[in-house]
């Protein structure tokens, strides 16, 4: 929280930055300092990341590349929601970006990218695993 005086009494006054949730569904690669850029606030004390990317191999099987599919609108939707979810649990947390990429990824490239940014590095680092262990489980579904 930042402290100013709101007038001559000199009483302190305090005041929180906008939260925002900023969550997409692009077709295009995931720029990274983009992302988190969203989320910096100058109250905040710590981002935390999450970056999601294709691997070659799974369960011991080569893997060339993935390949997501989505209903844009209603993606975004539940990514929101996920969002609040974060919110109730860690309720200081400021501004957070889930962006998830559609279409083909190849391997060493980003499919979902996670920032959050609070006060202290605790709440945005458990908000930001709570949000991708959710999201895998909804992407399984």
């Amino acid at each position: 929280l930042i402290k100013l005086c709101n007038n001559a009494r000199g009483k302190p006054l305090e005041m929180e930055p906008n939260k925002e949730s900023t969550c997409q569904v692009v077709s295009y690669p995931l720029d990274i300092p983009t992302i988190t850029e969203l989320v910096n606030d100058p109250a905040a004390g710590a981002i935390s990341t999450f970056i999601g990317i294709t691997r070659d191999n799974f369960n011991g099987k080569p893997v060339l590349m993935l390949e997501y599919e989505a209903y844009e609108t209603m993606a975004e939707k539940e990514l929101i929601k996920l969002c609040n979810n974060a919110r109730e649990k860690w309720p200081d947390i400021y501004h957070i970006a889930i962006y998830h990429k559609i279409g083909q990824v190849p391997i060493g490239e980003a499919s979902v990218v996670i920032a959050v940014s609070s006060p202290h590095r605790r709440d945005a680092m458990r908000a930001t695993e709570y949000l991708i262990d959710t999201l895998k489980i909804t992407d399984s579904n």
